[in-house]
Order: C-alpha cells, then sequence, then structure tokens
C-alpha cells in the first residue's frame, strides 16, 4: 500500500523539474524572434520612425555613440561639450543585461551573429548625414571588435554615411582599436575614415587633453557654426593669392570640407602636373570618372589617389575626376619648375 501512494507523489514532484529542462536552457541568440533575420546587407533602418539628433549650436559635426557601462558615453559628451555641435546615442531594441556575464554572452553570441550576417536589432536611425562635415561614431570595444549597436548602425546607414567624413573613437579595457576601424570600413565602404582616438582603462584620466589634441588634429571646432555653401577656394601661392572653383561632387565636398590646408605641390612629369596625396585619401564612391584635362583643372588620379593640379593639357582618362578649376590665368602661379608650397581656404 505505501509503495502506491509512493508512485503519484513521485510523479508530482518531478512535473516541476521537467518544466525548467529541455529547449529553455538553449540561450536566445541574436537572430531569433524581436532580432533581425538574416540580412543581405541591404540598407534598411530598423526604426520606422528617424531620431533626431540633441542640436547643439554648431551644426557642422554629429557625435554618435553607445555606451554600456558610460566610458564612451564621457568621451561623446566631451566631444559634443568642445564643438557645441549635434549629439545622438545608439540604443539597442532591447538594453543589454545589468548582469556583467550575462552582457558578455550577449555579446559573443551577437558577434557570432554578425559574422553570420545578423545583425542585432536597434531602435536609432538617421534620416539625413547632409549637413555634417565630419561624423564621429564611438563606441565600447567587445573582444576586440566594434560593439554592435554600432555595427548594425553603419550596416543600416552605409548608403547615407557614402561621401561623408567619418571618425572614430573608442574605449576598452585593454584592447587596440584597429579591428573595429577594420569592421568600420567595410561596413561604410564609401566613407572617408579620418584618424582614430582609443581611450583604455589607463588613459582615460587624460581624456580632456586627449580629446582636445586629437580634434585639433582633424581641424574641428567650434568656430564657423554652419559650412560655407560657397564652391569657391582661395590659393595662397608664396606672395600671390589665386582663386579657384570647385565641382559639384562628393570628392570635392570632401576636399572642402578639409580647409584650411597647406601642402606642397610636387612637381610630377617635368611641370605637366602638381600633385600632393591627401591624408586620408579624397572619397570618390560613386563620383563619375573621366576627364581630358586642360590647365588649371584641378583632378584626383584615382589609382594613386592624388590630387593633380594641370599644368598644360593631358589626354582623356577615365581614370581622372576633376573636382575643380583654377580661375582665369591663375595657373601661372603654379606652372614653374620645382615643388611648390601652397595654402587652401575657403572663401
Amino acid at each position: 500500500m505505501k509503495k502506491i501512494l509512493l508512485i503519484p507523489l513521485m510523479m508530482l514532484t518531478m512535473m516541476p523539474m521537467a518544466a525548467c529542462d529541455g529547449s529553455n536552457a538553449d540561450p536566445i541568440l541574436p537572430e531569433q524572434p524581436g532580432q533581425p533575420g538574416n540580412s543581405d546587407g541591404g540598407d534598411e533602418d530598423d526604426s520606422t520612425n528617424p531620431t533626431n539628433p540633441i542640436p547643439g549650436g554648431n551644426g557642422r559635426y554629429l557625435v554618435l555613440y553607445c555606451s554600456r557601462t558610460g566610458s564612451t558615453e564621457r568621451m561623446a559628451q566631451q566631444i559634443q561639450q568642445t564643438l557645441d555641435c549635434d549629439i545622438l546615442e545608439v540604443e539597442p531594441q532591447t538594453p543589454y543585461e545589468s548582469d556583467y556575464n550575462g552582457m558578455l554572452n550577449r555579446a559573443q553570441e551577437e558577434l557570432a551573429a554578425i559574422r553570420q550576417g545578423n545583425y542585432p536589432a536597434i531602435k536609432t536611425s538617421v534620416e539625413d548625414f547632409g549637413n555634417y562635415d565630419i561624423v564621429f561614431v564611438g563606441y565600447p570595444i567587445w573582444y576586440g571588435s566594434m560593439a554592435t549597436p554600432m555595427q548594425t548602425f553603419l550596416h543600416n546607414h552605409a548608403s547615407k554615411l557614402a561621401g561623408k567624413r567619418i571618425a572614430l573613437f573608442a574605449s576598452s579595457g585593454s584592447s587596440g582599436i584597429s579591428a573595429s576601424v577594420d569592421e568600420a570600413r567595410t561596413l561604410c565602404s564609401g566613407a572617408t575614415f579620418t584618424e582614430t582616438l582609443l581611450l583604455t582603462s589607463s588613459t582615460l584620466s587624460q581624456m580632456g587633453n586627449r580629446i582636445r589634441t586629437w580634434l585639433e588634429t582633424l581641424g574641428a571646432s567650434r568656430e564657423n557654426n554652419y559650412p560655407s555653401t560657397s564652391t569657391n577656394v582661395k590659393i595662397t601661392v608664396g606672395n600671390r593669392t589665386i582663386t579657384a572653383t570647385m565641382e559639384d561632387n562628393a570628392a570635392a565636398q570632401d576636399f572642402l570640407s578639409r580647409l584650411p590646408l597647406e601642402v606642397t605641390l610636387n612637381d610630377y612629369n617635368n611641370i605637366t602636373e602638381k600633385i600632393f596625396y591627401p591624408s586620408p585619401a579624397l572619397t570618390t564612391a560613386g563620383v563619375p570618372r573621366g576627364c581630358a584635362p586642360v590647365p588649371g583643372d584641378i583632378t584626383i588620379y584615382v589609382p594613386w589617389n592624388n590630387v593633380a593640379i594641370f599644368c598644360k593639357s593631358g589626354s582623356q582618362s577615365n581614370d581622372l575626376i576633376k573636382i575643380g578649376r583654377i580661375d582665369g590665368n591663375g595657373i601661372d602661379a603654379l606652372n614653374v619648375p620645382g615643388n611648390v608650397a601652397v595654402k587652401f581656404e575657403r572663401q
């Protein structure tokens, strides 16, 4: 009789154990419900309503950032305050766990999913980047890679960021930034990337000075709150000043965004051209090619990524992109033997 009563008691005891076992023990992967499915590399936003950045007084720059512990957020705020510019946080659709180990597990799962083409959902999108000279993109480094919400953002906005100048900044415990830079270049192949800034746990205390020095290197400042719409350029050659008019294309706009610029023009092919190599190279993605240069034409020779100002006529080349032309007879100032130091400025 005791054995008969014991059997139903044992069955009742096993029922809650079974409820905690089975498929519920499997981790929820980023590509499961609530996250995007397989991606074909398209340019679609997860958010149907674009997010408006918090505006600053300086409309030339936008700071985008994602942050979990607050280190990258402090860097972003320092940049925003220094430049008085627009700022926007890139947020995951589902907030990260407060538990550190849980967050690490999710980060690993999302990074693995991205390698398979599955990007975790975010709730941040931007409709247009057209008015920004530089887009600052900040993120923590997870397992050597760019934090997954920012990877999704760049993936979603790749076509909108084509032709833009992007400045990457990151925080990490001790990891380097190079792998994440490669990821960003792959995600936004049509953008131009400038010098980067990385702060680790040992250099975060130097944040203020590091950021100010970095911004000076990029030529970013609070001055001239709104970019000039003029395509006219002043070129100083010794004691002489000449002018040029730039083309209406992305390569010319990239060039204009870097002014003022002081360079040495090297003589090439017996004063046929005066050339220099911008660093980083000017964007050429999507810009029509083909030019039969005449004296005064300002061009980009795509295979070498150099700017070439023609002092003599050249043959038709599908590797040349015209980005401007020196006005009047101003080319005479450059049509001299040897190298020439010049300064380019907006008029």
